[in-house]
């Protein structure tokens, strides 16, 4: 088992429509736009998907990246739908305010207090106070074929906590104070359909290859080895790019370069505000 030092950082979603997805996140769920990055042509580790074109990526959230658990928001620009799998269950936020805020939008509140996002994401909101002191976003919830392998996997061999565990659930994360992840056994098999997306998080540098050399070992998946990625203006991060039994793909970031390309850009709102104006495709 891996005695990693991860930090929970964000889960990636391919967005169809940047216009009402960016309505969704900003006047429903009440997050701020962290910062906005464009890109000319495909992620070398494939963060757009596999689409080697110009794409844009949108971090919104409640807070800082280094203290709050955010959403990447990926726009492929030619993409305008993506087929759904049944890989994504939900995310969990705790906030009465997102209800309201929901009314007066007239965005509809389906059973049980959930939210559905552009492309078919949901929300689940807990119908208690936002709060101010933490990160009210509590837990990403997937789908696990065989919950047996998902924990051998992320218990076993990266280390990751168990908080919760029932027979068809478990919570797990590497930190009690940070967002969870749960995992909830479906009993069949998980597609991932076109869109699937990433949940990421940082771990120091000296840690990465310790990351590689366990999950060959394990004769477990790597999408993309260490790799250092760009970002025009900004750090450069190494990444390595996962994927679990059941396909999930994981991404580990080098938390001392993540630490400073993650800084808060709140100017870079206008800068995403006209791109939308100018993408006469997004409407």
């Amino acid at each position: 088992m891996l005695a990693l030092t991860g930090r929970a950082l964000h889960f990636v979603f391919k967005i169809p429509n940047r216009r009402e997805t960016l309505r969704f996140y900003r006047n429903v769920l009440g997050m701020k736009v962290l910062r906005h990055e464009e890109f000319a042509e495909g992620c070398e580790a494939t963060c757009n998907g596999p689409y080697a074109n110009r794409w844009s990526k949108t971090m919104v959230g409640y807070g800082p990246e280094d203290s709050h658990f955010v959403v990447e928001l990926t726009y492929n620009y030619p993409v305008k739908s993506y087929e759904k799998g049944n890989d994504f269950i939900g995310i969990t936020i705790k906030g009465k305010e997102i209800l309201e805020r929901a009314k007066a939008e007239k965005w509809p509140i389906l059973e049980g207090n959930t939210l559905e996002a552009p492309g078919g994401y949901k929300f689940f909101i807990t119908d208690e106070p936002q709060p101010l002191d933490k990160d009210p976003v509590q837990k990403v919830t997937l789908a696990s074929s065989n919950l047996s392998n998902t924990l051998k996997y992320w218990h076993d061999i990266l280390g990751l906590n168990v908080f919760e565990k029932t027979e068809k659930c478990a919570v797990l994360g590497f930190n009690d104070t940070q967002t969870k992840l749960e995992f909830q056994d479906i009993g069949q098999t998980i597609n991932h359909a076109k869109a699937y997306g990433r949940i990421a998080f940082s771990v120091p540098y000296e840690q990465q290859p310790l990351i590689e050399k366990a999950i060959k070992e394990s004769k477990n998946k790597i999408v993309t080895p260490l790799i250092s990625l760009d970002t025009p203006g900004k750090a450069t991060v190494r990444v390595i790019i996962l994927a679990d039994p059941d396909g999930h793909e994981i991404c580990f970031v080098d938390d001392e370069a993540f630490k400073e390309l993650s800084k808060p850009d709140y100017e870079s709102e206008k800068i995403l505000d006209l791109y939308m104006r100018k993408d006469a495709t997004d409407k």
